[in-house]
């Protein structure tokens, strides 16, 4: 590598390190966000973990270096911040100019720290920023926007709202059954199944819940399948861990296949104020592709009868009246599970990026709550 290169690294790390920096974990972080010779906006970040630090270009696509101070420089795994990867372009070539303009930021963030956060603060895109907006705007403005209300249908909708304002999570009776087997389980499975039908499904009716659980299930029962499915013993000691085909490591309660997020989920599980009776079933797929699925299930096994709840009613009631918030992400990231950047209490399910937003983007941009930008603050 470059010797002239590696000695402007080398100054960078220095440099930087008369500023303050955060932590995550054990890793000290510093992010820098400064304009280059052209002033074109760039966000870096310096991760000191253990003895190396580690250069990532967080809105571009230089590739990742791993820095051993005074030592060597070297290309490193984008480790997900940076598109480059193949090693196709010389990193001293890339770097170096950026490396020039980010010791000249850091030298005038050093004089004046307060002026050179304002300038960011003004100048840095809003279009490679975090934000929420209030989906109610976003909603009334974009027409083509996928919304949860009209997929499942104006009856449905009101059906779960009204129970929710009726106060029917709040009832014991409502969510709570006093005995329970794996025949019973399967029951809640079949009816779910069937509720939750989507267009692509071919599900036969006439089939067992048992039959319909080890087709559509996850697989990875934990021995569920194996005790005897009318036992009520067995099944308070299977849940109770007691069992002796109880297995662990599996994902008993993914009825509908999926990812990490994707995936629905009925569960039952021993009441918090009461761990040794009673059971409380409950429904969770709350990812934006599932919610329908996972209502529908909700309302069926409802109208069967049978005590159910449902993961987070509140949210899913926000969510239905456009009550919650949608997120603003950074163009250069990717859509898949952005949502997860933002804190519960953002009430965040659905993301776009500010462009999206299109002619409507004026109308909606005064409402949106911008995430602070990292700001330099010397020693």
């Amino acid at each position: 590598m470059n010797a002239s290169f590696e000695k402007n690294i080398y100054a960078l790390i220095k440099e930087m390190m008369q500023f303050q920096h955060r932590i995550e974990s054990v890793d000290h972080l510093w992010d820098i966000i400064f304009p280059d010779k052209k002033h074109k906006y760039h966000h870096i970040r310096i991760t000191k973990s253990r003895a190396n630090f580690y250069l990532f270009h967080l809105d571009g696509n230089l590739c990742s270096l791993e820095i051993e101070q005074n030592k060597s420089v070297q290309a490193a795994p984008s480790f997900g911040f940076s598109s480059y990867e193949d090693g196709s372009e010389d990193p001293a070539k890339a770097w170096n100019d950026l490396i020039i303009s980010a010791r000249k930021w850091l030298n005038f963030a050093k004089k004046n720290w307060i002026k050179a956060a304002k300038e960011v603060y003004e100048s840095y895109p809003l279009n490679r920023r975090y934000g929420i907006a209030p989906n109610s705007l976003v909603r009334s403005s974009l027409s083509d926007i996928y919304r949860i209300d009209k997929e499942l249908g104006k009856a449905k909708t009101k059906k779960f709202i009204r129970l929710f304002e009726e106060g029917y999570f709040y009832g014991t009776k409502n969510t709570t059954r006093e005995k329970m087997t794996a025949n019973d389980f399967f029951e809640y499975c079949k009816i779910a199944y069937l509720a939750g039908k989507r267009k692509e499904d071919h599900i036969d009716k006439d089939v067992s819940g048992h039959k319909m659980y080890e087709r559509y299930a996850d697989g990875r029962d934990e021995g569920l399948l194996e005790i005897n499915p009318d036992s009520e013993t067995e099944f308070a000691d299977w849940i109770d861990g007691k069992h002796p085909k109880r297995s662990r490591g599996g994902h008993p309660w993914e009825i509908k296949r999926g990812g990490n997020t994707t995936h629905i989920s009925l569960s039952v599980s021993r009441p918090l104020y009461d761990r040794n009776t009673n059971f409380v079933v409950c429904l969770n797929g709350a990812s934006i592709g599932r919610l329908k699925e996972t209502i529908c299930m909700f309302l069926g096994i409802y109208e069967a009868g049978l005590p159910i709840t449902i993961s987070d009613p509140e949210g899913i009631r926000k969510r239905l009246l456009a009550e919650d918030n949608i997120g603003i992400i950074p163009c250069h990231h990717s859509l898949h599970r952005a949502n997860q950047h933002f804190h519960e209490h953002d009430d965040v399910h659905d993301v776009l990026y500010l462009d999206d937003l299109g002619r409507y983007k004026r109308r909606i941009k005064p409402f949106i709550i911008w995430e602070p930008l990292p700001i330099l603050t010397p020693i």
